[in-house]
């Protein structure tokens, strides 16, 4: 018996939140899914600390080294763009068997790479293929409802947030210990293939009820209520197609994407230079210091897993508004502390902090659209953030290489100033689809295929 596929029939009852003893069974698979997504989600960020090794191992500049950093964000961008919008039809075991078995190949090949050449195109191929996080959570959002559904995302966030930071501590000791770079892409492999054995158990077979995949009545209407399309049946090339209209009809869809690409174009620049700045006198430390911010930014991780109680009580904008906040003050202490550890750390913290708490509000916000299309809303909402990754990241490198430090914080400094512009002109509005940011799916209509609403 699957706990998850068996609440989510009676979730999709007459009550759009998951029924009175649905709770206890959903939580195990919620912690499985936490997990998943912090070691799948590490991929993208533990090669990190190693460019200066990769360099120096490779023969080649610290500014080509940047660009495996740049491949990773670039990738998972487009895994999310090709592949996260099928978790709305497809079977969610066999895609994510596929996934996995897809990654940790990957991973070896990058470990055996004879030349920053073919590590690149590894890391672009492993990257593109990562993205189980962003398919498990939509899908933990919808089975948990609305009454929790920013708690669950938080919890899952929280996974998210710990593997992209440990995994950098993680790597850099991997790397020490095994005298080579290549240590830390071995360990990845074989932490990924772990997962074929545990993850595909844990997941209901679609993302969608059998009851909202197929209508009730065999007789459809000629112009059929919203609520009773059969979304899941969408061939691929209208599902990829649906996306821009999902952006361009819904306010708090834009909102987050665009708050969440400059956010995180904010965050890429750091970590993206961070290993680089450590590495240059009068600092002069390698990869395992580099690494082990991610430790040191623990705290800052833990405490984003309140952000998704937050939005369920005050709804995304606020959390919006004091994640942004955490991520000012961080780029003042890094950029006036540049030669501080202790204000490097503590910079790590407020950033992983702002970091997370905004993309949980972010995502808490928009799964509100519907379960219909929360893999594809989650698709767009990504796409953007990551695009704003690889933005920053090849923006940081660039900077750093020919201005340094300083000129690196401000450039991070600004992008969150976009984001800010962005939140500021969202409060100011009404939204276009959900009147509040703790609304109960269901009590909207998702806009038809057809780009009409029947409501």
């Amino acid at each position: 018996m699957n706990p998850l596929t068996d609440a989510a029939p009676r979730a999709a009852a007459a009550h759009p939140g998951p029924p009175p003893g649905s709770r206890p069974a959903l939580r195990p698979n919620v912690l499985v899914m936490a997990v998943a997504g912090a070691v799948t989600v590490s991929n993208i960020y533990f090669p990190q600390p190693l460019l200066d090794a990769i360099a120096q191992g490779l023969d080649v500049s610290q500014h080509t080294a940047g660009l495996v950093s740049s491949a990773a964000q670039l990738g998972y961008a487009l895994g999310i763009l090709f592949i996260v919008p099928l978790a709305d039809t497809a079977r969610l075991r066999r895609l994510t068997t596929v996934l996995l078995a897809l990654t940790s190949g990957g991973l070896l090949v990058a470990a055996a790479a004879p030349n920053v050449v073919t590590l690149t195109v590894a890391t672009l191929a492993v990257s593109t293929t990562t993205v189980l996080p962003q398919v498990l959570t939509p899908v933990a959002a919808a089975l948990a409802g609305p009454r929790e559904r920013g708690r669950v995302v938080g919890l899952i966030g929280l996974g998210l947030t710990l593997g992209s930071t440990l995994s950098r501590t993680v790597s850099g000791a991997a790397s020490d210990a095994g005298g080579s770079w290549r240590a830390a892409y071995l360990l990845a492999a074989a932490a990924t293939a772990a997962l074929l054995f545990v993850v595909p158990r844990s997941l209901p077979e679609r993302a969608m009820p059998a009851e909202r995949i197929v209508p009730a009545e065999p007789a459809v209407p000629a112009e059929p209520a919203a609520d009773r399309l059969p979304y899941t049946r969408l061939p691929y090339r209208r599902l990829l197609a649906s996306l821009p209209r999902l952006f361009a009809e819904h306010r708090e869809l834009r909102a987050s994407a665009l708050t969440g690409a400059a956010v995180f174009a904010a965050y890429s620049v750091f970590w993206a230079t961070l290993a680089f700045h450590l590495a240059a006198p009068p600092l002069g430390l390698g990869p395992g210091a580099a690494g082990l911010f991610g430790l040191l930014s623990l705290p800052g991780a833990l405490l984003s897993a309140l952000a998704g109680r937050l939005a369920d009580r005050y709804g995304a904008g606020l959390v919006n508004a004091w994640s942004l906040l955490c991520v000012v003050a961080s780029f003042a202490v890094v950029g006036f502390g540049a030669l501080s550890l202790v204000a490097l750390a503590i910079g790590a913290n407020l950033l992983v902090l702002g970091t997370s708490a905004c993309q949980v509000a972010n995502q808490a916000r928009i799964f509100g659209l519907g379960s219909e299309v929360a893999a594809r809303v989650n698709t767009v909402f990504m796409l953007s953030t990551f695009g704003g990754g690889a933005v920053g990241s090849l923006t940081a490198v660039w900077l750093y290489g020919a201005y340094g430090w300083t000129v690196t914080v401000v450039a991070a400094t600004g992008f969150t100033a976009v984001a800010a512009l962005v939140v500021g002109a969202t409060r100011r509005t009404s939204p276009s689809c959900v009147p509040d940011d703790t609304r109960e799916a269901g009590s909207h209509h998702p806009l038809t295929p057809a780009g009409r609403d029947d409501a």
